[in-house]
């Protein structure tokens, strides 16, 4: 077999494959043998065609198999032999196929690039530190309240954390606008959900009252027809509607596991789980800022057939996120350009932290490991079954590995960046970003 390697462009090779006419020739008759075994003909018995007949009949789709399987096999072959470190799968271009000649072909494929890392030392990154405080935990236990609290409809002012269904008209210079007008619509002051300054101007207001509100449309605002505009709101207010808090009684606490009563347990217990998310936070967000740094000072050339497949992965990802079982959502309504930005810093950032594992001789820490997932299973109500769970999974202890990979990386690059320790509050930090 002969192979040859052309650079096409940047990270683009055809390696040109050429299979001797007898070897094909070999291959296509063994394939002919093993289809006159089973082979069934009018007039003869099974395995009893001649091989003249069976070729007259047969002979040229019995050849296109063995072509697809001469060419799959030539082309693992060749990749092997030139040693190419090839990212995705070949555009197969054909030469020459004819009947009792050398078949002649070309794999057009990409390769992956070189990876030249960047000076650690020149890494600026932004580590946040936090604590949970008491006041941290007497919000979350308002919060947990809350969750369990008794709506009862009120004739007394809104205040925030109320639910109030209002009928809203709005406009800009007094034209209505798409978008604007709804009824018995709910919304809960303080939840965020609505433009700045809309829910906190219906703090005080009744059930049956009307008013007109101004807000001003903030400026990155979706609709750039309405971005850095003044519009005024004139709310119907329908429904007041008031919680009432449960007390931290032992009927409540017991729904928390604590069956003896005690506040102060729960409010250690509380805290326990707080702590915990927080430096999971704090691991994310340092992991985040560490990737973004590597990302920003690395420049790479990407193979276009890995980001290509990013994309179909975060494409499909999305679909089963927000479409669901009956989702009428398909594919093509959803283009490359939606994913592309993000699928392209994902390639870059396996092709850099593998680079990092490569280069730094790093192999996943089984004690790390062991740590993350006794983590985990705290969160749990038998922990020891979670864990035997994981050890298990072959795909579970997978991604733990895998996370505990890019943990490692993490810390040999904090271990030389240059790091800005920034004090951030629990909300703050546990908060989604946009």
């Amino acid at each position: 077999m002969q192979v040859s390697v052309e650079n096409v462009s940047g990270l683009e090779r055809r390696v040109k494959i050429a299979v001797p006419a007898d070897q094909v020739e070999q291959a296509v008759n063994k394939k002919i043998n093993q289809a006159a075994r089973t082979i069934k003909m009018d007039g003869f018995r099974v395995g009893k065609v001649p091989l003249n007949v069976i070729k007259k009949r047969y002979g040229a789709s019995i050849r296109a198999e063995a072509l697809d399987d001469i060419i799959r096999d030539a082309y693992v072959s060749a990749i092997q032999q030139t040693e190419l470190k090839v990212a995705g799968f070949p555009n197969i271009e054909p030469i020459s196929f004819a009947e009792g000649k050398d078949v002649e072909f070309a794999a057009v494929v990409e390769v992956y690039p070189e990876v030249t890392l960047a000076d650690f030392a020149a890494l600026a990154v932004e580590r946040p530190t936090s604590e949970v405080t008491d006041a941290d935990v007497d919000t979350m236990i308002a919060n947990l309240r809350r969750q369990r609290a008794k709506w009862e409809e009120s004739a007394e002012a809104a205040a925030d954390q109320d639910r109030l269904t209002i009928d809203f008209e709005g406009s800009v210079n007094g034209e209505k606008f798409e978008g604007g007008t709804a009824q018995d619509f709910a919304i809960v002051i303080g939840s965020k959900r609505m433009i700045p300054g809309f829910e906190e101007q219906l703090v005080g207001s009744k059930a049956g009252e009307e008013t007109v509100i101004t807000v001003t449309f903030p400026a990155d605002y979706q609709a750039e027809n309405l971005a850095g505009k003044e519009a005024q709101f004139k709310i119907t207010v329908k429904k007041v509607v008031k919680p009432t808090l449960p007390e931290l009684d032992a009927t409540f606490l017991e729904a928390f596991g604590v069956k003896d009563g005690n506040v102060d347990q729960f409010r250690a217990d509380v805290r326990k789980n707080m702590e915990r998310e927080l430096r999971n936070g704090i691991r994310a967000k340092v992991k985040s800022a560490v990737f973004d740094a590597l990302v920003k000072a690395n420049s790479i050339e990407l193979p276009k057939a890995l980001v290509a497949e990013e994309i179909n992965r975060q494409r499909q990802q999305a679909i089963q996120q927000f479409g669901g079982k009956n989702a009428q959502i398909k594919p093509e309504m959803l283009p490359d350009e939606l994913f592309k930005e993000q699928s392209e810093r994902s390639v870059a950032l396996g092709l850099l932290v593998s680079e990092i594992i490569r280069a730094n001789e790093i192999t996943v820490d089984a004690e790390r490991v062991r740590a993350l997932v006794d983590e985990v299973a705290q969160s749990y109500e038998q922990p020891e079954e979670v864990v035997k769970w994981y050890y298990s999974s072959k795909e579970q202890m997978a991604q733990v590995q895998s996370a505990v990979l890019e943990d490692q990386v993490v810390d040999l690059v904090l271990a030389k960046a240059q790091i800005t320790d920034k004090a951030v509050g629990y909300e703050e930090l546990l908060r989604p970003q946009a």
